[in-house]
């Protein structure tokens, strides 16, 4: 009786210099970028008589969380001392319907430009990508002067609009490449059962959108979140957002420079982005390779 052999385990993979290189450029690569981060993350727990002794790198003997709160409250941020926390709501008022708009709008673009052969759709979405690599700067003053005309200038419907008319050539493009990918007998079942535009729309493809929905809620969270040009044109002087607040405090030449609080109210700022990408990471790399980059 011939005893069965176990199959044997995977091969450990030989050490080669072209490995070592990967993973020592890997390993720079990471530290470049983490440096920074690590440098902001140990100064906003350090005081400021810590923070003048020159160690840049070095831990914080006692770490105080007075320069967070400092940050979140009491920063001064150009006439008022209120602290960052202002800003942050404003940025939540912007924030959520213009992420909701935005996207609601580019999903029913990108299904109507996918499904249904409306004349001149193609001529359409050309138009909408050479819009989407246009500088944006440029449509600043142009869009100023229609707002003012027509009465939103300086408002939240305002800076929503002008988040939803840059966010739908990308979001338009996204959807309309994911839907594309879509097998086409469903939308011909869908349509033989009865079912109209929106309601193929609703109950059919969004349904199914859900990793292309993760990638634009991504994109748009960060792009929306970060955005300080148009916040500070478009928002108002009562609805600046959260970066436009971070500028004026880190920029300010009055008094000392409280390095720690700049730090804390820099990573304040950054912290929604950050949390929405690494709560999502995984849905975002699947919603790419489910058709974010298929034509």
């Amino acid at each position: 009786m011939v005893a069965a052999v176990e199959p044997a385990g995977p091969r450990p993979r030989p050490v080669t210099p072209a490995r070592v290189g990967l993973y020592a450029f890997l390993v720079i690569t990471a530290l470049f970028f983490l440096t920074p981060l690590y440098v902001m993350l140990v100064t906003s727990f350090k005081t400021m008589p810590e923070i003048r002794q020159g160690n840049l790198l070095g831990l914080p003997a006692e770490p105080s969380l007075q320069a967070w709160g400092h940050a979140w409250s009491a920063a001064c941020t150009g006439l008022a001392c209120n602290g960052i926390s202002v800003g942050f709501f404003n940025s939540v008022k912007i924030l959520v319907p213009s992420v909701i708009v935005s996207i609601a709008v580019g999903s029913l673009t990108g299904y109507a430009l996918s499904f249904w052969r409306v004349r001149g759709a193609s001529a359409l979405f050309g138009a909408l990508m050479i819009v989407a690599f246009v500088p944006y700067q440029i449509f600043i003053y142009p869009l100023v002067r229609i707002f003012a005309t027509i009465g939103i200038n300086n408002s939240i419907p305002g800076i929503v609009a002008i988040h939803t008319i840059f966010g739908l050539p990308t979001m338009t493009l996204l959807f309309r490449n994911y839907f594309a990918s879509l097998p086409i007998e469903l939308f011909k079942a869908a349509r033989v059962d009865g079912a109209g535009f929106f309601r193929i729309y609703s109950s059919v493809m969004m349904p199914m959108a859900t990793p292309m929905l993760i990638v634009a809620v991504i994109l748009q969270v960060t792009g929306i979140w970060n955005d300080f040009i148009l916040g500070l044109v478009f928002a108002g002087r009562e609805n600046l957002p959260m970066t436009v607040q971070l500028n004026n405090i880190v920029n300010s030449t009055q008094g000392e420079r409280l390095y720690n609080v700049d730090m804390a109210a820099t990573l304040l700022t950054a912290l929604v982005p950050l949390v929405v990408y690494f709560a999502s990471g995984r849905w975002f790399v699947r919603g790419i390779a489910a058709g974010a980059v298929k034509g």
